[in-house]
């Protein structure tokens, strides 16, 4: 275990049409002008939008739009948010949608206020996945550059994250899938370190991971269940805001090389990129933290013991990647449509890789053809 500090400062507004309460929970705070940031067209669809409009309006907060955040958000919509914030002089930012709005919503606070202190950012979530609402990390891409990064600080954590597990019903089950092996790996990525962590914080994590497998197989056979996506929600935020990683140093190699991967392939989702790269490289470390892996098969895949440790954490390693495709996630680069070509020129992007073990370009290569 190693020293560590723990702050979780945003305020959650949990259960079912707590999204009508937002112009309310705005006010409350002093804020009287804000921008609000959406992506597409969804939330007109689903009526969120016009609830959040009327619950504005009510409280008497004025707004401004900034709508059309895609996937692995863009730095020109951040720079055309921090021109937008500047000019109508808001006092916070609403973002309504998940993590790449949330994400997006972040480096306009912090890229608005370069001088000073971050805006404030609050959240209307609408998808499990990212964990951003209770996080302090933020994730953008360059397309000019095909490079996808991101920054860590407290200050970026959102003041408030309101969360309706309905408004998460109309979410696709690809994208729902890409969002269950998100959160999953925002816990194994702290899990898979060197350091031995405290057992309390371990029995944290496999309790939401074990918690995850069992709603991920549940909310594709019912994606209206309230109490399934309550977990998911749930799991989504405490995976992600450092609970199950206290005494423990965070490394998160597999999203950085998933971030080379979708900065590079913009068309790939991250939760997909993930679900390709992570088996790929459990089944190159694990000789290195193998009795991490063990008590991981054991107690959250539920494998039977076998002869060898080898045997039983390959066992593991192959039972995740099939509830992967239980949930209809690739789980190789084919899957992908990416081809053995493109392996060169993500090893040659995928420099200075944190790791607890030195990565060279051999150790990411072998990564990477692991995942063909």
């Amino acid at each position: 275990m190693t020293n560590f500090e723990f702050y979780s400062p945003t305020k959650i507004y949990f259960g079912l049409n707590r999204e009508t309460e937002v112009g309310t929970i705005i006010k409350q705070y002093g804020f009287h002008k804000i921008l609000l940031h959406y992506g597409k067209s969804s939330i007109k669809k689903t009526g969120l939008y016009d609830k959040v409009i009327a619950s504005l309006k009510s409280n008497n907060i004025e707004y401004v739009e900034l709508a059309g955040v895609e996937p692995n958000p863009k730095i020109d919509m951040v720079r055309t948010g921090c021109e937008l914030a500047k000019g109508e002089k808001v006092e916070m930012i609403l973002a309504v949608g998940g993590g790449s709005v949330i994400d997006s919503s972040k480096a306009i606070a912090c890229g608005t206020c370069v001088d000073f202190d971050p805006w404030p950012v609050g959240v209307i979530l609408t998808i499990s996945a990212a964990g951003s609402e209770l996080s302090n990390s933020c994730v953008i891409t360059n397309s000019e550059k095909m490079i996808k990064n991101g920054f860590n600080s407290d200050l970026v954590r959102p003041l408030f994250a309101i969360m309706n597990p309905a408004l998460t019903f109309t979410v696709s089950k690809y994208q729902t899938a890409c969002g269950i092996v998100d959160i999953m790996m925002h816990t194994m990525e702290r899990y898979f370190v060197e350091e031995d962590s405290i057992n309390f914080t371990d029995e944290i994590a496999f309790g939401l991971l074990k918690a995850v497998i069992k709603a991920g197989k549940k909310v594709m056979e019912n994606p209206n269940d309230f109490e399934t996506r309550a977990s998911l929600m749930l799991a989504s935020s405490f995976s992600h805001n450092g609970l199950t990683g206290m005494g423990t140093k965070m490394y998160f190699t597999v999203h950085r090389l998933e971030h080379v991967l979708s900065g590079t392939y913009d068309n790939v989702s991250h939760g997909a990129g993930l679900a390709v790269l992570f088996p790929a490289w459990a089944k190159w470390v694990y000789p290195k933290l193998e009795t991490k892996f063990l008590r991981f098969a054991l107690e959250v895949m539920k494998v039977e013991k076998q002869d060898t440790n080898d045997k039983t954490i390959m066992a593991a390693i192959n039972k995740l990647e099939s509830f992967y495709k239980e949930l209809g996630m690739p789980t190789r680069f084919k899957d992908l449509k990416i081809d053995e070509k493109a392996v060169d020129e993500l090893i040659k992007k995928s420099t200075n890789i944190p790791s607890f073990i030195k990565l060279d370009s051999r150790d990411i290569e072998m990564i990477y053809k692991n995942a063909l």
